[in-house]
């Protein structure tokens, strides 16, 4: 069922995918409208973008946050509702035998950082959150206060590598080092860990002898300015169903997975 959604974005730094989306909004290849546009980073040139078309903007300044509880962790900093044991548990950012006040501190700042970005964001009736190059993880205190329908999630973020491969901050440098023929974007719900959310989309390049990383980098961000209205818009139109699937491998070891099914129109 189609219908208009609202839709709130966060950024970190140009906001080209951003721009893609206003585009798509405007065209009507996006049946929705940009609400509000958030940012880690007070020089984030894609504030620029929305602030063009009188979106409302926004700035939780994560750098300023860390530091100042790094120079005075006072835990009346922290949410109310905050329970490290709970949060360690369901994050999966980390491997199990990371230094624990390394999981410690990475927590508690991320939610003082988070109760600032959840107190602006929920100013604002939204559908759905895109994550439009925010260089931020986003810890479970802030994912649970957002996906509240564990059937529904509602936060969507764009890969610059064909997950699972390559996740983290430079996947098209990293597909380029390792030497793949192809390249590719992807687009996925947020989960618990990095960049491993059900994926919703994905698209491909050809990677040529002769391409340098800033040819690849160039066709990658072709690829996504494509890809992520297309996803956006199956989600206006309530394609997306998030399903748990269970596999029996070859070794009888049960594997299980959460992914998205699209429903066709």
């Amino acid at each position: 069922m189609k219908s208009f959604i609202r839709i709130g974005a966060l950024i970190s730094g140009s906001g080209t995918n951003l721009e893609a989306i206003l585009k798509a909004c405007e065209t009507g290849d996006i049946s929705g409208q940009v609400v509000f546009t958030g940012s880690d980073n007070p020089e984030a040139a894609g504030l620029k973008r929305a602030e063009r078309r009188n979106i409302p903007t926004f700035v939780t300044n994560y750098r300023r946050i860390i530091k100042d509880y790094r120079n005075n962790p006072d835990p009346q900093k922290l949410p109310r509702d905050f329970s490290l044991d709970e949060i360690r548990s369901k994050q999966s950012f980390f491997a199990k035998a990371t230094d624990p006040a390394k999981v410690e501190t990475f927590l508690r700042t991320r939610a003082i950082a988070e109760v600032d970005l959840l107190k602006q964001i929920q100013s604002f009736s939204f559908d759905l959150l895109v994550l439009a190059g925010f260089m931020r993880n986003l810890s479970p205190y802030f994912i649970d206060r957002i996906n509240t329908d564990p059937a529904r999630p509602r936060i969507m973020n764009i890969h610059p590598a064909l997950l699972p491969l390559f996740a983290g901050t430079d996947g098209y440098g990293d597909t380029f080092r390792y030497g793949c023929k192809v390249g590719g974007c992807t687009v996925h719900f947020i989960d618990y860990g990095e960049d491993s959310g059900p994926i919703i989309g994905q698209r491909c390049f050809a990677i040529q002898e002769t391409d340098t990383i800033e040819d690849v980098k160039n066709k990658g961000l072709a690829e996504e300015w494509k890809l992520y209205p297309e996803c956006i818009q199956m989600f206006a139109d309530n394609r997306l169903r998030v399903v748990k699937m269970t596999h029996t491998l070859p070794s009888r070891k049960i594997y299980q997975r959460r992914v998205v099914k699209i429903i066709q129109e």
